[in-house]
């Protein structure tokens, strides 16, 4: 008979973050405009999150032997993560849309009996403008936690607040 064990947020992966390998999506040879990410992850008293697990995804380019298309990261002791990736392009939507360059992203933390889903939209994309889903947020102060700003060269930077007055749009998937 098995022994029932304690539930994982993240199930038996979470050794996964102890490769840092994991967060740099260039590892295998991918070509194109290379571009860090990178952001903060703060509690609803604005307190670092310094043992979350941040995932990304992106649909394009598309998932190939040189290009993993996901991520994983672990914050650090200021709730900071980090990957290396290719800047996305716009993808199809439903019908005839088209999503702005983008990113998804899952956090796993202490507290959180399910992950959050939310996306990193890049400022100054003309299709931000014609996204499905920045559309739907009509409070622009809300849309913005969404948007990542330039922070250098090929740098974006993407804060997210669990809680609070400036909490980051989450997504009910």
């Amino acid at each position: 008979m098995p022994i029932a064990t304690a539930h994982q947020t993240i199930g038996p992966y979470w050794h996964l973050l102890d490769d840092p390998t994991w967060a740099d999506l260039l590892r295998f040879g991918a070509e194109g405009e290379r571009i860090s990410i990178s952001g903060r992850i703060t509690d609803g008293d604005g307190a670092p999150v310094a043992d979350a697990c941040v995932e990304i995804w992106q649909a394009d380019p598309p998932a190939s032997d040189t290009f993993p298309g996901f991520g994983r990261a672990a914050t650090d002791a200021e709730g900071v993560f980090r990957f290396v990736t290719l800047k996305p392009g716009a993808v199809a939507g439903r019908g005839n849309g088209v999503q702005a360059p983008h990113l998804a992203i899952a956090i796993f933390a202490r507290g959180l009996l399910r992950h959050l889903v939310t996306r990193l939209y890049f400022a100054g994309e003309p299709q931000n403008a014609i996204d499905p889903l920045l559309n739907a947020i009509e409070d622009e102060a809300r849309r913005a936690t969404l948007i990542a700003q330039p922070d250098g060269p090929g740098r974006w930077r993407l804060d997210i607040s669990l809680q609070g007055a400036a909490e980051t749009v989450f997504l009910d998937v």
